[in-house]
């Protein structure tokens, strides 16, 4: 680790004085459970920063791309970011702290044979690499065994993980859709400037560029919004999505998730989610406008 990527002292304690510490986490596997279970009821993931930089056609990097931003926007606004810039930002807290970790480099499997499109993070205690995602929010750490399943048993943000032939695969549950998604690991081990370069190249197309899309937990559930519903998912496990407009938008935002409201009258009215480019709608609707 550069000392670039580490938080200075000072924003290093007011970090961990919001997320509840009064005193560093040792870098011990008890240490991480109560860092990372801090952090998936206190850092959200969504796209906030992100939808108002698109908005306004910011040239600038992609908000959070820097750890510093990150938290200091998380500090003042209580926004988290996108996987690159959530699961970055958590890296840099856990590498100044003492952790032995590193970023990871996944597949979300929206579609089949499509590149890389999720960053997370892979700490290693006793020889043992363990998955603290920031976008995923499992609340515990996730142990990768290469000899048997694992899994994070909860009715609302419990996972699965097996590997097959020579990777691991995570089942999820993501806000867009009740039935699961699997993650599939790439690299264990990636550098910040392959975040960076993924990060930047979401400015074409992402799910998360035209939509709000939030997550965290709060109390036994996870509550958030995404394609325009307020979803739950509730202590039973049950998948509870509602139509919300505007006004409801933003109580959900700041009297539930705590997103400071100068950030939540920025935030742009959501537009609708074109296809992805690799999609065959999207090629057959470049190719009809090519031909007219």
């Amino acid at each position: 680790m550069s000392s670039t990527e580490a938080l200075t002292p000072e924003s290093l304690e007011r970090v961990l004085l919001k997320l509840g510490f009064t005193e560093h986490p040792a870098p011990t596997m008890e240490g991480l459970q109560r860092l990372y279970a801090a952090w998936c009821r206190k850092v959200p993931f969504d796209n906030i920063r992100k939808l108002v930089h698109m908005n306004t056609q910011d040239a600038g990097p992609l908000p959070g791309d820097d750890a510093a931003d990150f938290f200091e926007a998380w500090l003042a606004y209580g926004t988290g970011g996108t996987c690159w810039a959530g699961n970055g930002a958590l890296h840099t807290l856990l590498v100044s702290l003492g952790f032995q970790a590193a970023r990871g480099l996944c597949t979300m499997l929206i579609a089949p044979d499509i590149p890389p499109n999720h960053g997370s993070v892979v700490v290693t205690h006793d020889e043992t690499p363990y998955v603290v995602d920031a976008s995923m929010l499992h609340s515990e750490p996730l142990r990768l065994d290469a000899s048997s399943p694992t899994a994070i048993v909860h009715p609302a943000w419990g996972v699965q993980c097996e590997r097959r032939g020579d990777q691991w695969f995570i089942r999820w549950r993501p806000l867009f859709g009740a039935e699961g998604l699997d993650c599939r690991f790439e690299d264990l081990s990636v550098t910040r400037d392959t975040f960076r370069e993924r990060h930047e190249a979401t400015r074409e197309w992402s799910p998360f560029n035209y939509e709000l899309h939030i997550r965290l937990i709060c109390g036994e559930t996870i509550v958030g919004a995404a394609l325009g519903q307020r979803v739950e998912l509730d202590r039973h496990g049950a998948f509870v999505q509602t139509r919300i407009e505007e006004d409801e938008r933003q109580r959900l935002l700041i009297d539930e998730l705590g997103i400071h409201e100068e950030m939540v009258h920025r935030l742009p009215s959501d537009r609708p989610t074109p296809p992805p480019p690799w999609s065959r709608t999207a090629q057959n609707a470049a190719l009809d406008q090519d031909q007219g």
